[in-house]
This record gives structure tokens, sequence and C-alpha cells, in this order.
């Protein structure tokens, strides 16, 4: 069989196929051993030991070397994404860029490393707060951004003086190699590094490993075995986990251009996005016009391959994951959802003509049913009407989720209520979902543990924080 990649030798293999055509290999990637593990996890430590003594300026200014490269390579890395993810070739080079904007913001936090002076409560001291890497940091990475969410995870790391040892998705390796091959010309040999290793073996490193944190992009259920295993080990996690995120549409000057915006974040990646909108709470005035709009945006897109310039939403990512979608749909359609665009796969789809699934406009949906609880993460957008605020806000807030959320409104009093009340880790006013590069990025209550990744504050997981007391 050939491959467009190959990475690692082994025994033991991981093959990742085009979801949009899976009868087509795409890759081929060794699974390291056990002994070959613990000889990436020492060299890791190796190299760390070496890069925590440059000087934070030059670790930044190598960091912005490597993002150089890696934006010189981003069509390269975009193809690999689009192959193996399925998503539109824009929307793979579109989250590459980002991931290097996110990483040029922290070069400025490696020389901050957040460190500051204090008020001293004695005379003739003086106090600091000073920050240190931690050491080595096992990241463990999704299938649906498998160049950004790395990139999200090894730039603070190593500017902060860190080593990497990097677990991608099965499904989407190739990214995450080629950014490692590109870190190894600019970075100490060994800072960052690939083990392509079960969720077994993962688990152990984390509750056994000579590792000293572990960032964790995911779902809720694997979320929590990861914090269980890292007590064992007593190590900091950063877990960035599920969200079942709404938009409150309350009043709008511009509804179709409202509807629009919420559209686009409910929809791009074929949904498969964390911060992905997924719920529409509508004021029951807007409701009708709204749902039309909504229907008429989901049938005009044009499925298809993600490296057809025409097509304008690619294909689910992997098999299981493309069969939850429609079981989960059809199980949302059984609780009472009616399907007013899509609500199925297109004819063919599945293991031989693409993981392909319509955009799909739910109406009638109830707030406690499957479409208002459950993270369907498909093109999948549920609409639920509401006749009090009060009610909206309750309905916003009551999941287990707490990632982002947003409020469509020209109201102050509401929106100051919404950013008061919301609980949700990021707050959107009047745009969708979509996060500046410089700040924090996180949820709350079953969406995330620990600091938030990226921005001023990525530097409370990165580095250790120590009190320091100056007497003259």
């Amino acid at each position: 069989m050939t491959f467009r990649y190959q990475f690692g030798a082994g025994i033991d293999t991981y093959q990742t196929h085009n979801p949009a055509q899976p009868s087509e290999a795409i890759g081929c990637y060794g699974i390291p051993d056990e002994s070959e593990v613990a000889t990436i996890i020492e060299q890791a430590n190796i190299a760390q030991a070496q890069w925590r003594k440059v000087p934070g300026l030059e670790r930044g200014e190598q960091l912005n070397q490597f993002l150089d490269a890696i934006v010189a390579s981003a069509d390269e890395i975009a193809e690999s994404i689009t192959l193996e993810q399925g998503k539109l070739l824009a929307e793979a080079r579109g989250e590459t860029l980002k991931g290097c904007a996110e990483g040029r913001f922290m070069v400025g936090e490696a020389a901050r490393m957040a460190s500051s002076p204090i008020g001293t409560g004695r005379p003739d001291f003086s106090n600091q707060i000073l920050r240190r890497p931690r050491g080595v940091i096992f990241c463990i990475s999704p299938w649906n951004f498998p160049a950004m969410t790395p990139l999200r995870k090894i730039c603070p790391a190593v500017a902060f003086g860190n080593a990497v040892v990097l677990k991608p998705s099965q499904f989407t390796p190739a990214a995450s190699y080629l950014i490692a091959e590109i870190a190894q010309q600019f970075f100490p040999e060994n800072l960052v590094q690939i083990a392509m290793v079960s969720g077994r073996v993962a688990s152990n490193i984390v509750a056994t490993g000579d590792v000293h944190g572990v960032s964790f992009t995911g779902s809720v259920d694997t979320g929590r075995l990861v914090y269980a295993a890292a007590a064992q080990n007593l190590i900091p996690v950063q877990l960035e986990l599920g969200g079942k995120n709404a938009a409150i549409l309350n009043d709008s000057n511009d509804l179709p251009a409202a509807v629009a915006q919420i559209f686009g974040a409910a929809m791009q990646t074929s949904g498969q996005r964390c911060t992905a909108i997924s719920r529409v709470l509508v004021h029951k005035d807007l409701a009708a016009e709204t749902q039309s709009l909504f229907a008429e945006h989901a049938n005009k897109l044009r499925l298809g391959p993600g490296t057809d310039r025409h097509s304008q939403m690619g294909p689910l990512c992997n098999l299981p994951h493309w069969q939850g979608v429609c079981s989960n749909t059809a199980n949302a359609i059984a609780d009472g959802a009616v399907a007013i665009a899509g609500g199925v796969a297109p004819d063919n789809a599945g293991e031989q003509g693409g993981y392909f699934f319509k955009p799909t406009i739910l109406a009638n949906v109830e707030h406690k049913s499957t479409a208002g609880q459950h993270e369907i993460f498909g093109p999948v957008l549920s609409v639920i009407e509401y006749k009090y605020f009060d009610q909206a806000m309750h309905w916003l807030n009551d999941t287990e989720f707490g990632l982002t959320s947003a409020l469509f409104s020209n109201r102050n009093d509401l929106i100051q209520r919404f950013l008061q009340e919301s609980d949700n880790g990021m707050l959107h006013v009047n745009h969708g979902t979509v996060p500046d590069n410089n700040m924090p990025f996180g949820g709350i209550k079953n969406s995330g543990v620990g600091a938030y990744s990226v921005g001023p504050t990525a530097a409370n997981f990165y580095t250790s924080e120590h009190s320091a007391y100056i007497a003259w």
C-alpha cells in the first residue's frame, strides 16, 4: 500500500484515510514501544534542562523563526490536514496561520515570564513573584484542529522554557509530524517530540512518567481520565473539553446579518469545533423569520471534498464520529425536533461515499431534549424559542458545559446581564464565537479545568510560581 505520509517505525502502526474518500490511504505511523517511550521522555528532560537556561528573549527569537517556517509551509501543512481531517483547504490553512498568530503573542510573554515585583510588609525588604519553567509538558491533541491545537500547546510551552512530548490523534497525525520536523531546525534536539501512543500508554505517561504537566484537548469523558491519572502523579492539568454553546438572539437591527454570523459559527469545520454554536435561543417574535433564514443558508451549502475549491463544507473526520452524528441527530428528531433543513446524511455517504452529513437546522427543540443538551459535534444547529430574557439566560446556563456563548442584542441592560451571568469562559456580544489571538481561551464547569491556553494567563500552567523575599 502506498502512503503519502510515513513517520516512525515499529511492528504496530496507525493508518489514516481520506474522510472524503475512505478507500484512499493517506498515512502510516509507527507506534513506539515502552522502551522507546521511556527514551522519548528521558530525551525531553535532557533537552529541557538545556533550553530552560536560554534567556527568554532568545527563546522568543527562536520561536519567531520557527513560526516563520510554519507560515512558509502553511500550504503543505494545510494539505495534510484536509487529506486526513476533511475540512476545506482554506479552513486548514486558516487554522495553521491562526496557531502561528497565537504563538507570536507568546513570544512577548517569553520575555516577561509573568514575573513581577510586589509590595513588602517589612522595611529593608523587597519582594518578587518569580516564575520558572515547569519541565516536560505532555500534550494530547484532538483530531479536529491538527495544526492549531498542537501549536497552541507547543508555542507557550517552549516560550516559557519547557520541552514538549505531543500525542496527536490517530486520525490526523500528519500535521503534528510536519510541525515537529520544522521544530527540529530551530530548537535543541528532542525539545519537541511526537509520541504516537495509545490512550492506555498515554494514561500511564500522565500517571507515572517523568513529566511535569499535561495539556489535554478533547472530550469530557476522556478529560476525566486524564485528570485522574494526573492526580496520581501530582502534576498540574490544563483541560479543554466539550461545549453545548448557545447564542441568544433577542433583538437585532439587521437580522439576516446576525443569522449569518451565527450560522457561520455553527457550521465551520462541519460543526466539529468545541466553540461551535449548537443552540440558538431566539425570542419568539423573531423565531419564524430566523428559522427560515437558517434553513435558506443550510440548503445553499455545497458539500464536497475539502480539496475541491467549489466545496463549501467538507466531510466529518472519521467513521465512528460520522455514525455518532447520524445517530444523535436521529435521536433528536425522535425526541420531537423537526429538521427544517438536512437531518440526514446524503445518499451513498459512509464508508464508500465519504463521511458527509447535510447541514442541519432543527426546529421545535425543547431545552431538556437531546438536541438541547447533547454535544452532537457536527453541522447541526438547534433553534429553541423563548418568551422572556430570564428564561433565555436560565437555558443558556442550564447545561453541564461552560465554554463559550453569545448574545445578539442592542439593549445595554441585557448585555450587562449577559456579561455578569453567562456561566461560560468566553463571552461574545453581537458577533460569532471567534476568539482573538491574544485572549485566554478556555471554559468552566465541564468545559475546562486549569489555566486557559494562550494569552497572558497561560503562564499559570506552563510555569511554576515562587515567592521571593530579599532583605537588604
